[in-house]
């Protein structure tokens, strides 16, 4: 990921990493981060970005950046999980291929892609039509 543009004495600013922005769908701005709908119909998915300059993990986070973190993820979590009516919410932070600090919720249910083993490295994202893409967007924003 290329550093984020500063001016001279000043922090960097925060820059979604072009991965990220490239294969999902803003859906809000909450209090510390982006809420991004992943483009892949498989599954819903959502993405919580941290708005801050260069963190790859929640440890760098100050402590009440990780507080609304954790906030956030379970704010998000329940409403995927109310709105979908899934079975299981799995949640992570992996950051292995993109190392901006990234939170994972996605909706499973049994008989899905893939159900039980994992969504990462499963076929081929197949993106969402775009007015289906930006309906389920809107969906979340009304949930959260």
């Amino acid at each position: 990921m290329d550093k984020p543009v500063s001016e001279p004495g000043r922090r960097p600013r925060f820059q979604l990493d072009p991965r990220l922005e490239g294969e999902s769908l803003l859906v809000a701005n909450l209090g510390l981060c982006q809420l991004r709908l992943r483009d892949d119909s498989r599954w819903p998915w959502l993405i919580l970005v941290p708005q801050r300059p260069e963190i790859e993990e929640p440890h760098d986070l100050t402590p009440l950046d990780q507080a609304m973190l954790s906030f956030e993820t379970n704010l998000v979590s329940k409403a995927l999980k109310d709105l979908t009516g899934c079975t299981k919410i799995n949640v992570a932070a992996i950051g292995n291929i993109v190392r901006q600090l990234h939170v994972h919720v996605i909706a499973r249910n049994e008989g899905d892609a893939n159900w039980p083993g994992p969504v990462w490295g499963y076929g081929e994202r197949l993106p969402y039509h775009k007015d289906v893409l930006a309906d389920l967007a809107n969906q979340i924003r009304d949930a959260i």
